[in-house]
């Protein structure tokens, strides 16, 4: 990296560090909160502030835009180190078609819907890909595949980020209403239930056998990650014959993911070495989504804010509901 551009990068670097350090802090001492969550609401609260907005926008713009960019895809390739092949082949098929079910209809309707309240296709893409698969991480990789500006991922990160942080408060007060056992907590958690993070807070107030399975239930819509952007990098060439430069079909770090989903179904990698990719994956996550956090201008939120916040509230609602149907079947 040439000199000019470190110098330009290292204030924006040197600004997300204490805040990824107190992210990780806050969890730490409130377990239930994500340090992911914490990252973006930190993000969100500098940019805002009288005493450091100025700051954000400026001499620390280039370094968070850096981290929002590219930790987010360095985050994404180790994120492929926590699937299982064997793990997720486990569930047993009829498991694994139900997932898929789950994500391809509550991609499909988050879509409509959010089209329906009149925001932009490319915001409504992004939107879908994030509550259907595996939050800010999905977004991150199908603004790439389709070339969408990375100003225009900041709102569905927030909108993401914000309706995950109200599984984590409200799917545990409706197990007992619902008499769900466990088990089918878990499931519906792991269907259901955005971000990794989110999930393991959530499905961990109903014990360790809740919190085994919505993590692989999950992962195993993680994994849909790959061939869902794989379709969107093709449906884009497809339509941009004009163009002289197309993207890849496929991102470079997405087939990262890929690689890493290979290397840890190998068996091959100690518990130790899993355990430090997932504290890196932590690090770059946190760092990236601090970034996107601090580029939201709560004037700018509010413009759309309503409409967009309908929108992902009943997408929210759709995706809850197909999930518990989904973990009623697979525990029936």
């Amino acid at each position: 990296m040439p000199e000019m551009s470190r110098s330009r990068l290292l204030p924006g670097l040197v600004t997300a560090a204490p805040a990824l350090a107190l992210a990780f802090a806050v969890h730490t001492l409130v377990p239930a909160l994500p340090a992911m969550t914490v990252a973006v609401a930190l993000g969100l609260l500098v940019a805002n502030l009288p005493g450091t907005a100025v700051w954000i926008a400026g001499r620390a713009r280039p370094g968070l835009d850096f981290a929002g960019k590219h930790f987010m895809r360095a985050g994404i390739v180790l994120l492929g180190l926590k699937v299982s092949i064997q793990d997720i082949l486990g569930l047993g098929w009829l498991a694994m078609l139900l997932i898929c079910g789950v994500v391809l209809l509550s991609f499909g309707g988050t879509y409509l819907l959010v089209r329906l309240f009149r925001l932009p296709r490319d915001t409504a893409l992004l939107v879908a890909t994030g509550f259907s698969i595996c939050g800010a991480s999905a977004i991150g990789a199908m603004a790439a595949v389709r070339r969408i500006k990375h100003a225009d991922t900041v709102l569905p990160v927030a909108l993401v980020t914000l309706c995950g942080t109200l599984a984590i408060g409200l799917l545990p007060l409706l197990m007992q209403p619902l008499r769900l056992d466990p088990l089918t907590f878990g499931a519906w958690t792991g269907a259901s239930v955005h971000d990794v993070g989110q999930v393991v807070a959530t499905a961990q107030t109903a014990g360790t056998a809740a919190l085994g399975l919505a993590v692989v239930v999950k992962l195993t819509r993680v994994l849909l990650l790959a061939p869902v952007v794989a379709i969107a990098g093709l449906h884009h060439r497809a339509n941009s014959s004009g163009q002289q430069s197309l993207p890849p079909v496929v991102p470079l770090f997405v087939l990262g993911f890929v690689g890493m989903v290979v290397l840890r179904s190998t068996g091959w990698l100690s518990e130790a070495w899993l355990d430090t990719d997932a504290g890196f994956q932590d690090i770059f996550l946190g760092a990236a989504l601090f970034g996107l956090g601090s580029a939201v201008r709560v004037r700018t939120l509010l413009h759309t804010g309503a409409r967009a916040l309908t929108a992902a509230l009943a997408a929210w609602l759709l995706i809850a509901l197909l999930g518990l149907a989904a973990a009623l079947l697979m525990t029936a």
